[in-house]
């Protein structure tokens, strides 16, 4: 018993350490970058009206994002329960490594509207396929705008093509259900334990894709979508203007599709030190100084830290969850096959 938990648990390091050296090292390069007299400078620089309304509009975007995230839901769950279960889920990602969340809020979710957590995990992974195509088309449009920067534009086309096809993949597996199923069953049919936990699970996910057959959902969906880019892009430059007040609207656009590129490096929890090095590194390339890019990034991020704590929190208060009922709900979708 003791060297099964003592196998899981080195497990579990093995997956989250290299996303906690990678966030380590670059919060170790980030800080040696600047001296903490001219952080302290930087810091002066930002104006409260700035970040109040910085605060203001990243707690609005997460409303929008609860209706998107609903949206493709079907509209089963109701505005609040969208909105307070992706602030949870945004909190586990703060607390947890390698986006933890995702699952938590599937769990979640799928306890408040009783279907399988692979139903809800399909939804977010069409949100974040979505998340990354525009992240990659926003980098491909200012690229020419940003210096020039050839290296970086085969990354962001390959992470283009790379989320269409994907699109396109879970498209497919939606329209073509029946033949997945089959062919899943087919190839693990020999198995009694793939037909009666895998295969169940399975049928679960793909029918939590069904809002990319459905015309009318998948495009509301995607609309919303959007709109929450709107109010992030918004976050940025609003914040932007206090470092840099003649800052064009394109630099907010370069810094935040390049962030969002680069969170999708493995990490440490909330995306720490890869957050801060990626700022750094598209503000810097638009000319501003190292220490007023580095404050900038740490603001920004706490922002957001903030907001989606404050509201996550609230949440499991307001539904009586906890990590431990979390965990356990975890186990329970591992070991039983869904209805």
């Amino acid at each position: 018993m003791n060297e099964s938990k003592s196998t899981s648990l080195w497990g579990n390091v093995r997956r989250w350490l290299p996303g906690v050296v990678i966030s380590v090292v670059t919060l170790f390069l980030v800080f040696n970058l600047a001296s903490w007299k001219d952080l302290q400078s930087a810091f002066s620089a930002i104006q409260p009206l700035n970040l109040a309304i910085a605060v203001v509009i990243s707690g609005v975007s997460m409303l929008v994002r609860g209706v998107a995230w609903r949206s493709l839901l079907s509209n089963k769950p109701s505005i609040k329960t969208s909105f307070f279960t992706i602030s949870e889920g945004y909190l586990l990602n703060n607390i947890f490594p390698l986006r933890a969340g995702e699952i938590g809020r599937a769990v979640f979710m799928g306890k408040a509207i009783k279907v399988s957590p692979f139903h809800i995990l399909s939804s977010i992974i069409i949100e974040r396929a979505f998340d990354l195509i525009v992240a990659a088309s926003l980098l491909l449009s200012t690229l020419p705008l940003a210096l020039g920067l050839d290296w970086a534009r085969p990354v962001g086309l390959a992470t283009l093509v790379l989320m269409f096809v994907l699109f396109a993949t879970l498209y497919l597996m939606a329209r073509y259900s029946d033949r997945v199923h089959a062919i899943a069953e087919k190839i693990g049919g020999r198995w009694g334990l793939f037909n009666r936990l895998v295969l169940p699970q399975i049928d679960s996910l793909l029918d939590g894709l069904s809002a990319l057959t459905n015309l009318r959902q998948f495009l509301l969906s995607m609309f919303w979508l959007g709109f929450t880019w709107v109010f992030w892009l918004s976050v940025y430059y609003v914040m932007l203007l206090a470092i840099a007040p003649q800052a064009p609207l394109w630099w907010a656009l370069f810094a935040d599709s390049l962030l969002a590129l680069g969170l999708a490096i493995p990490s440490a929890p909330a995306g720490l030190g890869v957050y801060e090095g990626t700022m750094v590194v598209a503000l810097t390339i638009l000319g501003i100084a190292r220490p007023t890019a580095l404050a900038y990034a740490i603001v920004v991020h706490f922002i957001s830290f903030a907001v989606s704590g404050i509201f996550g929190l609230w949440g499991l208060l307001r539904e009586r969850q906890s990590l431990s009922t979390l965990f356990s709900d975890i186990q329970i979708q591992r070991s039983t096959p869904s209805e």
